[in-house]
């Protein structure tokens, strides 16, 4: 009875072997212990991105923006700071200009207010700014025979990226002169919008090259 009993519980050791193998709770513990460990995630550098994308290797063009932004969705950059800095600069290196009656410089750049503004879309570069200016002249001018100083400025109403064709600028006076003299001197000074225009265009330029 004893012997029986023995091999009954030989014969179902193998049974319950094979059937804790063939369930599932043990392939799942057994696949993961050979499996490789999970990846941990990194960030990308602009070096690494690029060569992810293929742009090392001229597979692709590369991606304009931040190196978050290598798809070239919308993304905009403010560019006040170095705009109305980079106008002043190229402003203030206006010099004198000579007239009939008279001689006058730019002094400074009283007044620069405005915007800039470099915008990817799609991973096409825009570029785009508004601007409005004040420049204070000083000069001297032939007044009823006698050589006497002027003072004012040039006041360039807002103006936006491709309009400098039709920049346009009134004259303030500091000094009280007479209605004739104003006229004749405010023709002068806005002899100066002709040198303003091209040191604009040159600023446009280096705005599109950035």
């Amino acid at each position: 009875m004893e012997e029986t009993a023995a091999a009954t519980v030989t014969e179902t050791a193998p049974v319950a072997a094979t059937e804790q193998k063939s369930s599932y709770r043990y392939w799942v513990r057994e696949a993961t212990g050979d499996a490789a460990p999970l990846p941990v995630p990194r960030k990308l550098d602009a070096a690494a991105a690029a060569a992810a994308n293929g742009t090392c290797n001229g597979n692709a063009p590369q991606a304009l923006g931040s190196v978050w932004n290598q798809a070239g969705t919308w993304e905009e950059k403010n560019l006040n700071s170095w705009a109305s800095s980079r106008i002043k600069d190229l402003l203030g290196s206006l010099g004198s200009l000579d007239f009939s009656t008279g001689k006058a410089s730019i002094d400074e750049v009283s007044k620069c207010s405005g915007d800039a503004y470099l915008v990817t879309v799609r991973n096409k570069k825009r570029v785009g700014y508004n601007y409005e200016l004040s420049l204070r002249f000083e000069g001297e001018w032939l007044i009823k025979e006698e050589q006497k100083k002027v003072t004012g400025h040039i006041d360039i109403p807002e103006f936006s990226f491709g309009e400098l064709d039709d920049l346009e600028a009134e004259v303030r006076f500091t000094d009280s002169l007479e209605w004739d003299d104003k006229s004749r001197i405010g023709k002068d000074v806005k002899s100066f919008l002709s040198p303003i225009r091209e040191k604009l265009r040159g600023f446009e330029q280096e705005l599109k090259d950035r």
